[in-house]
């Protein structure tokens, strides 16, 4: 009886052990963004301690030359059940590479490879209705502009501003909803835009932030990454609001710079952490929808705002708001409010979009 027992103990010790998912996290950036790629590598630890994942982040720093290579040896190593890799600058290398190994599970985040292509049944890619959280971003930005219970505002101007990291689909993606959902709220706005051609040069996009607070916006939404850290600072500097991207900026800064925590309305999330995680977990129930993609939006909780304490004090300010967002998210989740997408729009859609609200 008792070698049964052991028996069967080792036999389950050996599904423990060998059962384990193992998931490789390529970057093509590093780590300290305090945005996008910290939210996926959150991700991975919500999978290490959840589901048992063993995971490895891979930092493949900002030189596009390396990227190619680390994605095809990792590939090679054959050691990996999940390699996750993340934006449009990878989707042609994982085309070229994901055929190579079609036994090989890949994801990719935040864009799509095309499937038309074919042999790219090994690949999962998740995307965000960034567009429908942008839009509740906008309409808080408006929102509060226009209001006189607000410490920043400055409602005598009626000027938000939108800060990107590159005028790309993505990011106009976030520009079409923040400029939807801000003249949802007040048909009149305007919004200045900026895009800095960088993600990672926070001072670059201090310099630009300061600029649009100068021409009397007073909230300024960030959507450029590490470079969005610098709007954070401008809205600290001038006494303006911003409002920050991907990860909740207000507990990132919590411990670290209370000014700045006081100065940020909320963060639009693209909750890429939750994505991962979710991924990992169909993979591991067999459901994960590889040689397809999906889109995951309000309803998803693929996006939102942050809700936390510092978001629900400065609420209190004048709670109206609150009422207000909640409704307007209802309505987006109910179809009651369909967002524009930048994605298939044409550079005169788009030109038209900006112009409308141009000071």
């Amino acid at each position: 009886m008792k070698k049964i027992l052991v028996v069967l103990l080792i036999a389950l010790l050996s599904l423990t052990l060998f059962g384990k998912v193992k998931v490789a996290l390529l970057i093509n950036g590093t780590l300290g963004d305090k945005s996008f790629f910290d939210s996926a590598a959150r991700g991975m630890k919500w999978a290490e301690e959840q589901l048992g994942a063993e995971t490895k982040i891979i930092e493949m720093g900002y030189n596009p030359a390396e990227w190619e290579p680390t994605l095809e040896d990792i590939s090679d190593l054959g050691e990996y059940d999940i390699i996750i890799v993340g934006t449009w600058q990878m989707v042609e290398l994982l085309q070229r590479i994901a055929p190579l190994y079609p036994d090989q599970k890949y994801v990719i985040f935040d864009d799509a490879v095309d499937y038309s292509q074919g042999n790219l049944d090994n690949v999962y890619s998740i995307t965000y209705k960034q567009n429908e959280g942008s839009f509740l971003a906008g309409a808080l930005a408006a929102l509060v502009s226009n209001s006189k219970k607000f410490k920043y505002s400055v409602p005598e101007k009626h000027i938000i501003g939108f800060l990107g990291g590159m005028d790309i689909p993505v990011i106009n993606d976030f520009l079409v909803g923040y400029i939807e959902g801000a003249k949802y709220v007040d048909p009149d706005i305007k919004v200045l835009v900026s895009y800095v051609g960088a993600w990672n040069d926070p001072a670059k996009g201090k310099e630009f932030t300061l600029s649009m607070y100068r021409q009397g916006a007073d909230v300024v939404f960030a959507v450029a990454g590490e470079t969005g850290n610098g709007v954070l600072a401008a809205a600290k500097e001038m006494d303006r609001w911003a409002i920050g991207v991907d990860s909740d900026m207000q507990l990132l800064y919590e411990e670290k710079d209370m000014d700045i925590v006081k100065h940020t309305l909320t963060s639009m999330m693209k909750n890429v952490d939750f994505s991962l995680f979710r991924a990992i977990k169909l993979y591991e129930e067999g459901k994960m929808p590889l040689g397809k993609a999906e889109a995951l939006g309000l309803k998803d909780k693929g996006v939102g705002l942050a809700d936390n304490k510092y978001f629900e004090e400065v609420m209190e300010s004048d709670p109206w708001v609150l009422v207000k967002l909640k409704d307007l998210e209802l309505a987006i989740i109910r179809g009651e409010i369909e967002v524009s997408t930048a994605y298939g729009m044409s550079n005169e859609e788009l030109n038209k979009i900006r112009n409308s609200v141009r000071p």
